[in-house]
């Protein structure tokens, strides 16, 4: 398995089929799923884990591709980063592709995975604002055949949590056939680590606009008071153009409703923002107003 860790797993296991996945991690509790291993093998490799046994979901063909259900993409879970950032995946849910493209280097790319992403529920997750601007549901599968859905938000805030031998199958995402957009800034140039990272989704059906803040907090943060107001300035049956003062001030909005001040101690006065802070409202704010600008564009 590695040179770090040797005889890490008792026992391997490579299931054909999504409920024979389930069946082996319900014959061995400990078992962890593995698909790409990009998050799993480095905890491996640094000594933080020590799966009693791994069960391999590379065979699984269902969870390497995607189709079409009541106007939304099933999309497998098992949907590599460097498959979604292809060209036709980009033009049925181009925010989720440019997240894809912007995961890392190649090599995380082309083994890191949809499921792996949301599973591992890392704060820096590229996929998990976009998935929540997008308001996607998790089909999850579980023991003799059972499915359900949750909404990706309630997974990630842990609200709903996966049971024993329950895996995430697929993800359901609506196609909107609008502007999406994805952006984010990264501590160095090139691929890298998020330090924010905006998702915005127009609906027109709905007349909404819809936006997630990433890697400022453990899950993406949906700043629905800005994203009402907004969706109420845009002329949804003309040109659909903003003013560079309202994309400015949605920014601002954003920026405020994801990082706000601190509450003041004992009744005094809020302590002021400290500068990593303050870089960091300027970072969204910039995010939230450059991909609210190309959206509408």
């Amino acid at each position: 398995m590695t040179t770090h860790a040797p005889q890490t797993a008792q026992f391997v296991t490579l299931p054909a089929s999504l409920d024979e996945a389930v069946a082996a991690l319900t014959a061995m509790p400990a078992a962890v799923p593995v698909a790409g291993g990009t998050d799993l093998m480095a905890a491996v490799n640094k000594g933080q884990l020590r799966p009693a046994g791994l069960v391999g979901l590379g065979r699984i063909s269902e969870l390497r591709g995607w189709h079409y259900q009541d106007g939304h993409a099933l999309l497998g879970a098992g949907l590599t980063h460097a498959r979604m950032g292809r060209p036709d995946f980009a033009a049925l849910i181009p925010a989720l592709a440019a997240s894809a493209r912007a995961a890392g280097p190649p090599q995380i790319r082309n083994a890191g995975t949809l499921g792996g992403n949301i599973a591992s529920a890392a704060p820096t997750g590229d996929a998990l604002p976009v998935l929540a601007a997008l308001e996607a549901d998790l089909v999850v599968a579980g023991p003799d055949g059972a499915r359900r859905e949750i909404p990706v938000s309630h997974l990630l805030a842990g609200r709903e949590m996966l049971a024993p031998a329950e895996l995430i199958g697929f993800v359901r995402v609506p196609l909107l056939h609008a502007p999406q957009v994805f952006l984010k800034a990264t501590g160095r140039t090139g691929p890298g680590r998020a330090t924010a990272s905006v998702a915005v989704v127009l609906d027109p059906a709905r007349r909404g606009v819809r936006c997630a803040v990433g890697a400022i907090a453990p899950m993406p943060l949906r700043p629905l008071e800005a994203e009402r107001w907004i969706a109420s300035l845009i002329d949804w049956d003309g040109a659909r153009g903003l003013a560079q003062e309202a994309l400015a001030a949605f920014g601002e909005y954003v920026a405020a409703a994801c990082i706000p001040d601190q509450a003041p101690v004992g009744g005094g006065e809020a302590p002021t923002p400290s500068a990593a802070i303050l870089h960091l409202r300027r970072t969204v704010a910039a995010l939230a107003r450059r991909a609210l600008g190309r959206a509408l564009s």
